[in-house]
């Protein structure tokens, strides 16, 4: 996948962009469900009453603990976002790399899956997933192998 700058910072700038409003998408979600649990908790308390009452807290309370956890993790992938400069461009791959081998591009950030732009498509990954770990630190021309593929990296943005 030859590019010119431009259209690689283009394509980094989109993944980022992606990264970002995934993040923005999924905490509303969660808020959504968490506002729906805290009306259905305060339901419960004048409608119900005995052990079933009890049983019915008690599931929409693990339900929203379930939430906040998940709304924690999704406010570090957006704190590890803000850390990213999209305009820097590394001789290496770093964290917020856009990374073009001959098997696959990946944008390293945070993981929210593949994105198509432009009729490419580009794998959005955390730089704790084991493919960025391997990718990490390296420059155009090396081969890697993982999962025992061996590709090369074409290009770093």
């Amino acid at each position: 996948m030859k590019n010119n700058l431009k259209e690689l910072k283009a394509l980094k700038l989109e993944a980022y962009n992606h990264c970002t409003n995934a993040t923005l998408e999924h905490a509303l979600r969660i808020q959504t469900q968490i506002k729906s649990l805290e009306t259905a908790l305060r339901s419960e308390t004048k409608s119900s009453a005995g052990d079933k009452h009890e049983t019915g807290r008690a599931m929409v309370q693990l339900e929203r603990e379930k939430l906040g956890t998940q709304l924690a993790n999704v406010e570090q992938m957006q704190r590890t976002l803000q850390k990213i400069r999209t305009d820097t461009v590394a001789p290496i791959v770093i964290t917020g790399s856009l990374v073009c081998t001959s098997a696959a591009n990946y944008y390293i950030g945070i993981s929210v899956g593949m994105f198509s732009w432009s009729q490419k498509k580009i794998y959005c990954i955390s730089s704790a997933a084991p493919i960025a770990k391997v990718l990490l630190g390296k420059k155009i021309g090396d081969v890697i192998t993982f999962n025992n593929t061996k590709f090369e990296i074409l290009e770093i943005c």
